[in-house]
């Protein structure tokens, strides 16, 4: 099994892969927005020179895979293929994958063709392509639920949440989209306002944060809450600094977070390359279902290949979840017949889930300029910004959708109901 790498180039971060230093997130600073914001159009053309000139010469099955990631447990699918062999059983060349501590610098470096295969919040594929015109295709799913919204112990409502501060993990992202919703059926007003602003009763000051620095924030009592991926939810719980209000789960059912995403040059030069990668993801989520235990420890900073900074007690309380009942007896679960866990691994990209994504997006508060998301179309995105052609061959290659509980047709009417 190959061990992560630190990225030792001008686009990645430098910092050791298991630093246990709060300031070293792997989410997304204002910094890092306004400096990925510049990156669309003719600001991209370097890198994406770069890009194709590592890709020149590599033909079919001779590039090897370069995985990039944040250590969340949206990054399971990759890490289980890499940590498993699942790629070189598929025939590919590995490289070791490569830990960041941003989306910013993930992007940057798989536009520059440093890393090739990537984990991307499912919103934030979206802007990529059509907000900085990135060519580059989401094939699968990373997994399902595995988010929830954390506040200290005092918070008992979403409506308790007015006059304060909640981070979320990025703009574009199914965090602050649900959030929102939720905010929205309180009553509440998501604003973004400088800290030192007056908030009304009504409103919630939204604040990008990275996902490492949420629980210190938290239990500092600088935030009120957080939104963001596993398993920083259970660290706090663990901590005694935060509970569990609402699963993301809860409000939009069986919702994708982080998705995988291929360069579109990729699938056009070497099919059989990303038929090979979608296949060995298809098989890690199987494997990972039915191994949570066994994923946790694989994960987990006493796991061989120490790809996340994690405990199994943190991983396993996510992966491996016996507790959810108790959630549902407190309360925490509104949706008691939708039978779900806390996260869930399924690899096909529905289509009305990226048309849903879309239309929701347009009632989100983000920042940056967003006027991009009124030209789209949610019918067009869902078959231009998604090759689902890999992942249903894959799927059939392991014995149809029916080993991931899925409908034969493949398909679904999506819910959301916060």
């Amino acid at each position: 099994m190959t061990r992560p790498t630190r990225p030792t180039d001008p686009f990645a971060h430098a910092a050791h892969p298991h630093c246990a230093d709060p300031a070293c997130g792997c989410g997304m600073s204002r910094r890092d927005w306004l400096r990925l914001s510049a990156l669309g159009g003719a600001a991209a053309a370097p890198l994406l020179r770069l890009g194709d000139a590592r890709a020149q010469g590599l033909k079919g099955d001779d590039a090897p895979v370069r995985v990039g990631y944040l250590p969340i447990t949206d990054a399971t699918p990759l890490l289980v293929a890499q940590g498993r062999g699942l790629f070189e059983a598929e025939g590919l060349r590995t490289e070791a994958p490569r830990l960041f501590r941003s989306w910013a610098q993930l992007v940057e470096a798989f536009v520059a063709g440093q890393v090739n295969v990537i984990h991307l919040l499912s919103p934030a594929a979206l802007w990529m392509r059509y907000g900085s015109r990135f060519p580059a295709k989401i094939v699968a799913w990373n997994h399902v639920n595995g988010s929830a919204l954390t506040v200290a112990p005092q918070v008992r409502r979403v409506e308790d949440l007015g006059g304060q501060t909640v981070a979320v993990p990025f703009w574009y992202s199914i965090h602050n989209i649900l959030l929102q919703q939720l905010l929205r059926k309180a009553g509440l007003t998501a604003v973004t306002r400088p800290r030192d602003a007056t908030l009304r009763a009504d409103e919630v000051r939204l604040l990008v944060l990275p996902p490492a620095e949420m629980v210190a924030a938290l239990a500092a009592r600088s935030i009120a809450g957080f939104i963001v991926a596993e398993p920083f939810n259970a660290a706090a719980e663990i901590a005694g600094v935060g509970r569990v209000l609402r699963f993301s789960g809860d409000v939009w059912k069986d919702h994708a977070c982080c998705v995988t995403v291929l360069a579109e040059r990729d699938l056009v030069q070497r099919p059989e390359w990303a038929q090979r990668v979608t296949t060995a993801l298809v098989k890690a989520q199987l494997w990972a279902r039915d191994n949570q235990l066994a994923t946790s420890r694989l994960l987990s900073s006493s796991g061989e290949p120490r790809f996340t900074p994690h405990s199994v007690q943190a991983l396993s309380k996510v992966l491996a979840a016996t507790d959810y009942a108790g959630y549902e007896s407190a309360g925490v679960v509104r949706h008691k017949g939708w039978l779900q866990r806390r996260i869930d691994f399924q690899p096909y990209p529905f289509p009305g889930y990226t048309e849903q994504l879309v239309r929701l997006l347009r009632e989100t508060r983000v920042e940056g300029d967003a006027r991009f998301l009124a030209e789209l179309d949610p019918a067009f995105v869902a078959r231009d910004l998604v090759d689902t052609r890999f992942v249903r061959q894959a799927l059939a290659a392991v014995g149809g959708p029916a080993r991931f509980g899925l409908p034969a047709d493949l398909a679904r009417r999506e819910t959301v109901e916060p």
